[in-house]
């Protein structure tokens, strides 16, 4: 299978007892107490696992949800918040962010542009396969906004990047879906991550 093959996929480092972020997130720690150790693999041994690396990289769309792309909630106060990213987010493409709030298109250095979307996630992810033609749509998180295109099945392909560690709190993607089922078509294993790609059957 191709890289350009209209695939939704989702890409998540997870913990062994299955969270994707820790307890106690906040601006100054968004991925919550012991939440940046679950990529530990991408940026201490990159070259080990370029293989993932080049499937998050593969998407030409992304949707997350609003609780991804910053800590605001409520009503957008201002214009001032573009993310977590600095002023070039490593996406390089249109990224369509799950609000009940709305708010105008921010473009961004290095080709990302967010799109606010206020109609929901089968709208949202219209939206982002328009946007990526025959490429692939990725949804980037978080952990509430996965569960929802699983719930929904709308996702085809999942890679879940385990980390040899526990979190013990925090965010779970898989809390109340019940009877999903996937099949296990691929694994990469390092001492950082053990990598396993699901698709749907």
């Amino acid at each position: 299978m191709t890289l350009n093959d209209g695939l939704v996929t989702a890409n998540l480092s997870i913990s062994l007892d299955g969270f994707v972020a820790g307890p106690n997130q906040s601006l100054q720690d968004p991925l919550g107490e012991g939440g940046e150790r679950l990529h530990d693999w991408m940026f201490q041994q990159r070259e080990a696992n370029q293989a993932i690396v080049d499937q998050i990289l593969a998407a030409r769309a992304y949707i997350m949800g609003r609780n991804m792309f910053g800590p605001i909630r409520g009503d957008w106060p201002d214009d001032e918040w573009k993310g977590w990213w600095g002023d070039e987010p490593p996406y390089r493409g249109p990224v369509f962010v799950l609000t009940h709030h709305p708010r105008a298109s921010v473009e961004m250095a290095g080709g990302t542009t967010f799109h606010f979307v206020t109609t929901g996630i089968d709208d949202a992810l219209a939206q982002a396969k328009a946007a990526a033609g025959t490429g692939r749509v990725s949804i980037a998180g978080g952990a509430s906004t996965v569960r929802q295109y699983l719930a929904a099945g709308h996702i085809d392909r999942i890679i879940l990047s385990v980390s040899p560690i526990t979190l013990g709190a925090g965010e779970r993607p898989f809390d109340g879906l019940h009877d999903l089922r996937l099949k296990p078509v691929d694994v990469l294993a390092n001492e950082l991550a053990t990598h396993i790609t699901y698709e749907r059957p």
